[in-house]
């Protein structure tokens, strides 16, 4: 027996349209904001996640699948969507068209970390970017943007948004420094992590989940102290417009995000149905990445929701979306009526119904209790006599009443059925 891979699902049929239900929401509220779908390669050389992503980051130096090509290149499977997006902006000179770009991508990713509930090596992303405006309109848009995903799918009632300014290089500088003053005398209590982050980047420090660090972590001075007057105005802009937009939020200055492109801007949408896997949406400005990567520094703002994390919620707050089941099983008592079944179901499912017929040859009893377990609210039964008279017994299997339907007229009467059922 060959077994799945460690922190490796499978998204089994049974469950499937939940996740249908989760980006097909994604896909519509996309096309609300003017955001069109993007498709990158799943693989991606090294680099671009080293330079973009950042060597200082857990994602970089622990978590990436990265090995050797037949060509000796050093490749890397995703572990985000956000670098692959610039990349594909940058070389196919997205640039020159339309700005703001506006983009949304719906991907398989992958990082080497130890699974547990919610976070798996091989997860699914929802995530928008929004290319080329720097105001604090853009950071809101895609705040409400992503406020407005959760709500379509249900459970803003049990989300909690918490936001933060990082600042932009200029007063990040003299935020790392307050820091690196500040944790020098604990570095030898602190963990070994943290003391590899200190001359690199103090600011990922702060991200530490070390109980022994968080002492100290806790205490430490906060970037909004230290926001240049541009920053500052930025921040205020963007939480002026959440709430004329009617979007609630908290301001978290423990908020720094894990990857080293964000700048000014970070978000994320918590919750604690989920326990300490609560972040289920997270965010922010990144101005400095396509200059990082090569390019004319561009503004930047973006977001992503881990599709796993969302589904655990919808469950943790039993909502459950509706599975389209079959409207209709067409029985069949023998050869010639089962053969008739299969045309009428053609017929059926050319005029948008959900149809099932029998295929193994099944006894009338046994095809009954298949379309119990199918769910199927209606049984149209054929026999010798149905195919006399061009007219089949339709069975409702919740009410038990059934009534004489002609062939020709069976998919209005179902259809009319449905909507009398759904109000």
């Amino acid at each position: 027996m060959i077994n799945i891979p460690k922190g490796t699902k499978d998204a089994l049929p049974s469950e499937i349209y939940k996740w249908h239900f989760v980006e097909d929401t994604a896909r519509r509220v996309s096309e609300k904001y003017g955001f069109k779908e993007i498709r990158t390669p799943v693989f991606e050389y090294t680099e671009l996640f080293s330079r973009g992503v950042g060597d200082t980051t857990d994602v970089v130096t622990k978590e990436m699948y990265t090995f050797l090509d037949k060509g000796g290149r050093s490749v890397t499977l995703r572990p985000e969507g956000t670098a692959g997006v610039a990349r594909a902006f940058i070389e196919n000179g997205l640039a020159g068209g339309a700005m703001p770009f506006k983009t949304y991508y719906l991907i398989s990713a992958f990082r080497y970390e130890r699974p547990q509930a919610g976070r798996l090596r091989e997860f699914h992303q929802f995530g928008a970017e929004l290319y080329g405006a720097e105001g604090p309109e853009a950071d809101a848009e895609a705040i409400v943007f992503a406020y407005r995903f959760l709500r379509e799918i249900g459970v803003t009632t049990a989300v909690r948004l918490r936001i933060n300014s990082i600042g932009c290089p200029a007063c990040r500088a003299k935020y790392q420094e307050a820091l690196r003053d500040y944790f020098r005398p604990h570095l030898a209590e602190m963990c070994e992590d943290c003391r590899s982050r200190f001359d690199k980047n103090p600011m990922r420090m702060i991200d530490c989940k070390e109980e022994g660090c968080k002492k100290y972590t806790l205490a430490a001075p906060r970037m909004l102290d230290f926001l240049c007057e541009d920053c500052k105005a930025h921040f205020e802009g963007v939480k002026a417009l959440l709430t004329a937009a009617g979007v609630s939020y908290d301001v978290d200055p423990s908020i720094v995000r894990g990857l080293d492109y964000y700048s000014r801007t970070v978000f994320e949408f918590t919750s604690d149905a989920l326990g300490a896997q609560s972040t289920v949406l997270g965010g922010g400005r990144y101005d400095t990445l396509l200059g990082q990567l090569g390019a004319k520094p561009t503004p930047a703002v973006g977001f992503a929701a881990g599709i796993e994390r969302l589904l655990m919620l919808l469950d943790a707050l039993r909502v459950s979306p509706a599975e389209r089941k079959a409207d209709c099983y067409l029985l069949g008592m023998d050869r010639a009526s089962r053969q008739k079944a299969f045309l009428l179901a053609e017929e059926l499912r050319s005029e948008g119904l959900v149809c099932e017929t029998d295929l193994l040859g099944r006894s009338v009893k046994a095809q009954f209790k298949y379309a119990d377990k199918l769910g199927a609210r209606y049984v149209v039964v054929l026999g010798e006599e149905e195919l006399k008279e061009g007219a089949a017994e339709v069975k409702d299997m919740e009410t038990s009443a059934s009534a004489r339907v002609r062939f020709g007229a069976l998919a209005q009467y179902i259809r009319q059925r449905r909507k009398k059922d759904n109000g």
